[in-house]
């Protein structure tokens, strides 16, 4: 198995993909002590394919039998066909049916990464049920089951860069309807928690970086093709998404009554300037800035996690250099913009 530091390149998506799905040996371990089988809820997203992916391979090198299941509506066969490829047991749920939540298999271990965030502004409603109503019956069908619950770094208030991230002791403060139903999402998930005595974490993610979406995907393709980049947000964090796969993992072992809460991302405070000029000096291409450089932005401190499951494996810097040669080889993206520069809380 090649290491992330002697990777030079990564051209094509097959490659990519194989990267995403190595399993940290925290998780080959946790899988040869951990109970059950694995449920991915929402499995069809950005990162739900790998994620079970790496469930899988983790099962392989823990030499244990665990069925993986992902359960999406599928509007995308592809995305089932990878799956049933990678020997992920698909379903097909409409999370806003009931009837269809209570038919899925009671499955020990449950990642819930269903949500929705694009195209809220007009359709509020729509958000607010996805992110609410599907969790009340997800959270009582599995009320006997371990149960992660992805969220977003975006239910804390924005920050001045001078006092460092957001803690997980921080009250929330969500700014714009998406924000706020993931932190109804969340109230919703820790009322079952301490209602039926069911283990969870809410995991609070930002951002994820593929090299075919991500904040650092965004910048890169922007100063690939000569645009300028927005300093309104001047700093982010963000980790490599085979990182944040394998914390997803993990964090079953970390499932509490009450709720356990865990900031997850890289351990800088990553400039947007520094990032941009790097790409320049990279494609050999001059940066152009606008917009005022603001001071407040989503940062999160993810100290708790770093102690618990270990540092990310993929360094920044690393991550800069595949992320350019992505780009400069015509690699694809997603089309899946991370908006990392709003600050209004509409997407």
């Amino acid at each position: 198995m090649t290491s992330m530091s002697k990777i030079s390149t990564i051209h094509d998506e097959k490659a990519l993909n194989e990267q995403l799905v190595i399993p940290h040996p925290r998780l080959v371990d946790l899988f040869k002590t951990l109970d059950g089988d694995i449920m991915v809820i929402g499995v069809a997203g950005k990162m739900g394919p790998t994620l079970a992916a790496l469930a899988v391979r983790a099962s392989d090198q823990a030499g244990v039998n665990k069925k993986i299941y992902g359960v999406a509506r599928f509007s995308d066969p592809a995305s089932r066909d990878w799956l049933e490829s990678h020997h992920v047991t698909t379903i097909t749920c409409d999370l806003l049916q009931a009837d269809q939540v209570a038919a899925l298999p009671k499955i020990k271990n449950i990642i819930y990464m269903a949500g929705r965030k694009f195209s809220t502004a007009g359709s509020e409603e729509l958000t607010w049920a996805m992110n609410t109503l599907a969790p009340t019956w997800v959270a009582e069908h599995f009320k006997e089951s371990r149960i992660v619950v992805f969220s977003t770094g975006c239910v804390y208030k924005l920050v001045d860069i001078a006092q460092g991230g957001s803690l997980e002791s921080d009250p929330p403060e969500p700014i714009g309807e998406y924000a706020q139903s993931c932190l109804g999402r969340e109230r919703i998930f820790a009322y079952h928690c301490t209602k039926n005595n069911t283990p969870m974490l809410l995991y609070r993610l930002n951002y994820a970086n593929d090299l075919r979406y991500g904040v650092l995907y965004d910048i890169a393709e922007k100063v690939w093709n000569d645009q300028p980049i927005n300093l309104t947000v001047p700093f982010f964090n963000v980790i490599w998404q085979g990182d944040a796969n394998n914390y997803a993992l993990l964090a079953l072992s970390a499932c509490t009554v009450p709720a356990t809460i865990m900031n997850i991302t890289g351990p800088e405070t990553v400039s947007t300037r520094y990032v941009a000029q790097t790409f320049g000096r990279l494609f050999g291409k001059k940066v152009r800035f606008e917009g005022d450089e603001g001071r407040r932005c989503y940062l999160s401190n993810a100290a708790l996690c770093h102690r618990t499951f270990g540092y990310p494996h993929m360094p920044l810097e690393k991550m800069l250099q595949l992320q350019a040669a992505w780009l400069q080889s015509g690699g694809c993206g997603l089309g899946k913009p991370t908006h990392f520069e709003v600050t209004d809380g509409k997407y």
